[in-house]
């Protein structure tokens, strides 16, 4: 097989969650210059409008609230509007209040576990149909290095996060026979707003740097790559996986 049909995306339709900032933007922008249409998921009407004004591709934007209480299913349908049923998945918004266990509120609870575990799943649920059509689709949760460890004030976080992790591989087990691949990708620790006041402190940033084998941070860059085989045909023996870009924080 050439390396066009092993990794480009042409014809493959993209949604993409957080896709106003951070890795969700990255990923976003990645998809659309590699070939497949990709619409873009985010609250911030405005920053999504930026989005497709500087990104190379046919892109669109698609501004909704995936907070609880959401209606995922008129939100699927919403996003097969512009290019038609997406047959690519990436699951990138995220949510983490950074509490210590004793502020945990039901409420902040409530919210992170539905923005980083429950809407993935629904939102999978409600675009699978459309991929079994296809007999071809992929899916890319964002798990964390949270996903195996604990980290300060992440109780909630790291419980979303773990069930990530579990949840991709039910997701592979129960849809990879009609050509759906679910897999995840645990970024370590990448410059974000989600992750902006582990870089506020040049300390901590240069601690988690340090835990690397690499010896640095990661890089917006450096989730492209992995991104690109996880939604290509190059992976089409690869499922229920979780590949971690974390320049080998989990390898020490």
């Amino acid at each position: 097989m050439s390396r066009d049909a092993l990794f480009g995306l042409k014809g493959h339709v993209a949604l993409v969650t957080g896709a106003s900032s951070g890795l969700g933007r990255a990923a976003a922008t990645f998809l659309a210059q590699a070939g497949a249409r990709v619409v873009g998921l985010a609250r911030r009407a405005e920053a999504l409008d930026q989005w497709c004004a500087e990104t190379d591709g046919e892109t669109a934007g698609l501004a909704a609230d995936l907070g609880p209480g959401a209606d995922i299913t008129a939100i699927a349908e919403s996003a097969c509007e512009p290019f038609g049923p997406p047959d690519i998945l990436v699951n990138a918004a995220g949510l983490n209040f950074r509490q210590r266990a004793d502020q945990v509120t039901p409420d902040s609870w409530d919210r992170t576990i539905a923005l980083n575990l429950t809407v993935p799943f629904f939102l999978a649920q409600a675009l699978v149909p459309g991929m079994q059509q296809k007999r071809w689709g992929r899916i890319i949760n964002f798990a964390s290095l949270q996903s195996r460890r604990a980290f300060t004030n992440g109780i909630a976080y790291g419980a979303s996060k773990g069930g990530v992790e579990q949840m991709t591989r039910a997701m592979a087990e129960a849809w990879s026979r009609d050509g759906i691949n679910a897999n995840a990708l645990a970024p370590g620790f990448f410059k974000t707003e989600l992750t902006g006041p582990v870089f506020a402190n040049p300390e901590v940033s240069a601690m988690h740097a340090a835990s690397t084998c690499i010896g640095r941070n990661g890089e917006m860059a450096d989730i492209e790559g992995p991104l690109l085989f996880l939604a290509s045909e190059a992976s089409v023996y690869v499922t229920g996986q979780i590949l971690f870009v974390d320049g080998g924080y989990t390898a020490k």
